[in-house]
């Protein structure tokens, strides 16, 4: 039976560049270029759900967990818009990084050098945030699994990720790594990419539906990302717990 869902490789990897995290010129360039378009999609979605009509802090009292948070670029809009956030990583130096970075901006968010498996609450959260980390867990099926058990019911779950295919491979390694050299070599491996239906059957499992999928893609004249109805590379999938 699995009782852990860290690479460490993986871990090594982002604690060793964990001080670039908040430097948008830094090796985080482009999730500091992906990351509005996070925010918009992960706000207008919860919105929609819940149908609230707040409109000055439109997350007021909804729990949300940030799981592999890294050092906090989603888990800090998120406290902004009103939610009460608490973020884990297995990587202590990212919760630092993310700890010391919070406390400069006077933001209230409980971090923690954890994993979901490990990770206890008292309270099951309205929202689990799962952006850009399964391509990077040791056991994605055993990492879910822990995920779900911390989703209240009819709470939504977000994964974004990466497909599994050519296009994916030649955008996300040879173009994003080797070419453009937009992310350090090694930073993906294309083994561990996760096509959606392969991520909407181990969801099944543990109770949670697909509502939405959405494509990412990144418009190279204009320098920005959009949501698509590509999901060839990117992709992000809505999830509800039934």
């Amino acid at each position: 039976m699995k009782s852990s869902t860290i690479n460490k490789k993986e871990i090594e990897k982002f604690s060793k560049i964990a001080e670039e995290w908040w430097n948008p010129e830094g090796k985080f360039k482009p999730l500091h270029k992906f990351n509005p378009i996070r925010i918009s999609y992960i706000k207008e979605n919860i919105i929609s759900t819940f149908k609230i009509k707040e409109k000055i802090k439109p997350l007021k009292r909804l729990k949300i967990l940030d799981i592999g948070c890294g050092g906090g670029l989603l888990s800090e809009p998120m406290s902004r818009l009103g939610a009460d956030v608490v973020g884990i990583d297995a990587s202590n130096r990212n919760i630092e990084i993310a700890k010391l970075h919070a406390k400069k901006n006077n933001l209230d968010i409980k971090y923690f050098c954890s994993t979901p498996e490990t990770f206890k609450s008292k309270d099951d959260f309205d929202i689990i945030l799962n952006m850009e980390i399964v391509e990077h867990v040791e056991d994605v099926d055993f990492f879910l699994k822990s995920c779900s058990k911390l989703l209240r019911q009819n709470g939504i779950m977000f994964v974004a990720t990466l497909n599994k295919t050519l296009k994916s491979y030649l955008f996300a390694i040879l173009g994003a790594e080797y070419i453009l050299r937009w992310l350090p070599i090694g930073t993906h491996d294309w083994e561990k990419f996760v096509k959606p239906d392969d991520l909407t059957n181990i969801l099944m499992k543990y109770d949670l539906r697909l509502d939405i999928l959405k494509g990412v893609k990144f418009n190279i004249i204009k320098d920005e990302w959009s949501i698509s109805s590509d999901s060839s590379v990117n992709y992000i999938g809505k999830f509800i717990k039934n």
